[in-house]
């Protein structure tokens, strides 16, 4: 697994790089070998926040953890991670690594608090399809015909880039953001 670390507004010792690289490491058994970490730490409101995102080929896990020490914020965000692998192993089984969910220890010589037994998978009850034109428009004008909507997010096609496929959401700033293809 390749790794790439973010101070944002603080600088850190060289442990707590090595620290996270040791911990988010024990989860490449998940991946193939192309994965990359990536972990930004920032400190905000006195709480020290560690942002863990792993690409593996076309799939991309994400989690941020804030608490009052780094450390703990690290082991948080790899608890999560895990969690999320876990809730969701049958669905990633395809795309992680082959054997990633077989045991390699013996569950008897595994201490009683550190076996956290699968958690049910969530089913997704899709409830509707709607289906409608997507009409070429400008961003300003999809954010406006949006928030006329009074929706959170607003799909279309770019003017500005084609008519390529976009989406423009609202985001909790209260600012707007654009998501948009790469090709």
């Amino acid at each position: 697994m390749k790794f790439t670390f973010t101070d944002k507004k603080v600088t850190l010792p060289e442990a707590v790089h090595t620290y996270a690289e040791k911990k988010v490491g024990k989860l490449d058994r998940y991946f193939k070998s192309d994965a990359e970490a990536s972990i930004t730490f920032s400190v905000e409101k006195d709480r020290n926040k560690a942002e863990v995102t792993v690409r593996s080929g076309s799939t991309i896990l994400r989690v941020s953890e804030s608490t009052s020490d780094m450390f703990a914020s690290v082991d948080a965000a790899v608890t999560s991670l895990e969690r999320q692998i876990r809730k969701n192993k049958s669905r990633l089984e395809k795309r992680l690594r082959q054997g990633a969910f077989e045991r390699t220890v013996a569950e008897e010589e595994l201490a009683p608090h550190s076996y956290a037994p699968d958690e049910p998978e969530d089913v997704y009850d899709l409830v509707r399809v709607k289906k409608f034109p997507l009409k070429p428009m400008t961003r300003e004008e999809a954010i406006l015909q949006m928030n006329l909507l009074e929706h959170n997010f607003f799909a279309f096609r770019d003017a500005e880039a084609d008519d390529a496929f976009a989406v423009v959401y609202r985001r909790n700033d209260g600012g707007y953001g654009v998501i948009e293809d790469e090709a």
